[in-house]
């Protein structure tokens, strides 16, 4: 009885022996087992122009990866900085060299990851590591507006601190700044001037959006010595969709929310000689009180045009003084006539009324005025009466010359009537 454990004993150890041998046998076949396409150290098969040890490479030089064995090939390089951005480069059919094909970033690290097969088709690889040198002068990108939440017809500011001129320059800045949306629209920039880029979707934003904005540019170089710097991202939301249309020449406001009618206002819009202006608007902001002159815009004191007038629930349209407001002293005319001197007037129970239901970057539309059209950018936010097909010839990114004004400048007035 007792030999029978010592027999299963020694057929345990058998099988074990077994096991490892055969384990080893095939950890020791050629070609074709997984052990056997480990990449060995490709240090002897290519060489490497990046800069020698704790020195920087200059960010306007090219890298350059050459093979040395006239059998051996590159079959991939990929570059990629401390951002995560990856640095384009182009390598030849034959796989015998690769160079990069844009400047790199400067003030960052680089890893640099080489594949290579040797004559036998046995892979190699090799991994380089290097800063660059630092940038002296900077592009500095401010977004607006602040963070919060908004209307759906708010547009993106990009304003830079340099000027940037050339199809090549604005292009990379675009490139470089980010927008995303969710939900996801289709937009894009435009450049209001060298230093100034407004972005909006080819429709308004959704409602309830959140809106993402961000600069790549960190590094960059955008144009001789000039790199991009590292920009506070921006993070918007949207509300209801709330558009106010004036029809001027029914004197009427109806208001809608979600597509959905919520108020129809009698309104006084400008008479003959102050027309309001027609087209879209964009909330600018809220004043409780405004004190409103003539001489603002332009009437000389004392005449019959004169005014000085205490203004309440005032809503700021443009920067040259047209609101939405209380107007009590021409409650007799809302809804019958045109009587203002551009603003649109109401009484003061319904301003109050809009006042506290709309937001910035709200929708004021007026159509059937004898005023001209709002004008995209000089005078507030009047992008969307630029065509969505004008709108993209502004971006450096769209084929043709943009149509980016030549330094646009808002002319913050003083408050009209």
């Amino acid at each position: 009885m007792n030999h029978t454990p010592r027999i299963r004993t020694l057929v345990s150890c058998t099988l074990l022996v077994v096991t490892l041998v055969a384990g080893a046998t095939a950890c020791g076949e050629p070609d074709g087992h997984p052990l056997s396409l480990r990449p060995h150290d490709a240090a002897d098969l290519v060489t490497f122009n990046g800069p020698a040890k704790d020195e920087k490479a200059d960010p306007d030089k090219p890298l350059e990866v050459t093979v040395k064995d006239d059998d051996a090939r590159i079959t991939d390089v990929t570059a990629v900085d401390t951002e995560g951005r990856h640095l384009a480069g182009e390598l030849g059919a034959d796989g015998k060299r690769w160079h990069s094909t844009a400047s790199l970033a400067a003030g960052t690290r680089y890893t640099v990851k080489v594949s290579t097969e040797d004559g036998d088709g046995a892979p190699g690889s090799r991994t380089y590591a290097f800063g660059t040198t630092s940038a002296k002068k900077f592009l500095k990108v401010s977004f607006g507006p602040q963070a919060g939440t908004y209307g759906v017809g708010q547009p993106i500011t990009a304003e830079l601190s340099a000027p940037v001129t050339g199809r090549a320059a604005r292009a990379t800045v675009e490139r470089g700044l980010q927008v995303r949306a969710t939900p996801a629209v289709t937009g894009s920039w435009y450049w209001v001037d060298d230093k100034t880029l407004h972005y909006r979707p080819k429709e308004y934003w959704p409602a309830d959006a959140t809106i993402d904005v961000r600069s790549n540019l960190k590094g960059i170089k955008v144009s001789n010595a000039l790199y991009g710097a590292a920009a506070k991202p921006l993070k918007l939301a949207t509300g209801d969709r709330i558009e106010a249309i004036t029809d001027a020449s029914e004197h009427s406001m109806t208001v809608l929310r979600n597509g959905e009618v919520i108020n129809t206002i009698p309104v006084t819009t400008g008479k003959p000689g102050f027309s309001t202006r027609n087209g879209v608007k964009v909330v600018l902001g809220k004043e409780y009180y405004v004190r409103m002159r003539g001489e603002s815009i332009g009437i000389a004191a004392g005449s019959s045009e004169s005014y000085d007038l205490p203004v309440y629930y005032a809503t700021r349209v443009t920067w040259s003084g047209e609101y939405v407001h209380a107007a009590p002293w021409s409650t007799g005319s809302q809804g019958n006539a045109n009587v203002s001197h551009g603003c649109t007037g109401m009484s003061t129970a319904d301003a109050e009324w809009f006042f506290d239901t709309v937001r910035e970057g709200d929708i004021v539309k007026v159509i059937g005025s004898e005023g001209e059209t709002m004008t995209p950018f000089d005078n507030g936010f009047g992008d969307w009466n630029l065509a969505w097909d004008s709108w993209q010839k502004g971006s450096a990114l769209r084929s043709g010359t943009p149509d980016a004004g030549t330094d646009v400048q808002a002319a913050r007035l003083r408050p009209q009537v």
